[in-house]
């Protein structure tokens, strides 16, 4: 069972180190890659305040395709090399997008999303797909974020095998 109170009155490293503690302990207790993607969405939505979508999208052959989320509706498929998460794909770069209306080629999946967070999925030098999370606030996410994620991304490498997903 989870216990959100505690991060009422943590501050913003607190509660992103809380939050992988959380995946830790969630990933650890299922061997399912579906289940943990979509528990892994939940977490991230319920711990990190100001976002308006969070989800995963999965590489399957050249393009990436919509998996768990927490949101509105998503757009189902992106083309590698297409917007931020196409470009994080293309990159193998963690893409942190201040202003996603002044992203060349961005894909609006929800209009109401104005900044974006995106870390690739790489274990073994192999691509497996996306990260993504979108913020209705421009310039809504830090560098410390980035650094967390990447670390929640290096998580779910450590109980996933993404040839299942």
């Amino acid at each position: 069972m989870f216990k959100l109170d505690p991060i009422k009155n943590m501050n913003e490293e607190e509660r992103l180190k809380y939050m992988n503690t959380l995946l830790k302990g969630q990933l650890s207790s299922e061997t399912d890659p579906l289940a943990n993607l979509a528990n892994a969405s939940a977490i991230v939505m319920a711990c990190v305040e100001r976002l308006n979508w969070v989800g995963f999208y999965i590489l399957r052959g050249d393009e990436l395709v919509l998996g768990p989320f927490q949101g509105l509706p998503a757009c189902n498929r992106i083309e590698i090399g297409k917007g931020v998460c196409g470009t994080a794909v293309a990159t193998r770069e963690v893409q942190l997008v201040p202003d996603v209306h002044l992203f060349p080629g961005h894909i609006a999946c929800d209009a109401a999303s104005n900044s974006e967070l995106v870390v690739p999925i790489i274990k073994e030098d192999r691509v497996y797909g996306v990260l993504d999370l979108d913020s209705p606030e421009k310039g809504r996410f830090t560098e410390l974020e980035k650094e967390y994620f990447i670390k929640f991304v290096d998580i779910l490498n450590d109980y996933i095998d993404w040839e299942r997903v």
